[in-house]
């Protein structure tokens, strides 16, 4: 049990690494400020939709790598 739950933790670490990769950064610091003017004048096309669906998995594989964590605690014991 114990190193299944261990095999499974680290599936979920590499696939929570990935999806914060995936994510946008949102414009901060001195690029943030100088590219931010030139999207409120020129616009700027950002897709919505994925970056909901990749802060979601992100939310739950989160969630899955804090419950695993106590698990494997419990089951170390």
């Amino acid at each position: 049990m114990h190193t299944f739950l261990i095999v499974l933790l680290i599936i979920v670490c590499i696939a929570l690494i990935t999806v914060v990769l995936l994510q946008e950064g949102k414009s901060t610091g001195l690029s943030g400020a100088i590219s931010g003017g030139a999207e409120q004048l020129f616009g700027k096309q950002k897709q919505r939709g994925i970056d909901l669906v990749l802060h979601r998995v992100t939310i739950i594989l989160s969630i899955l790598f804090f419950l695993l964590m106590l698990a494997i605690t419990y089951f170390k014991m």
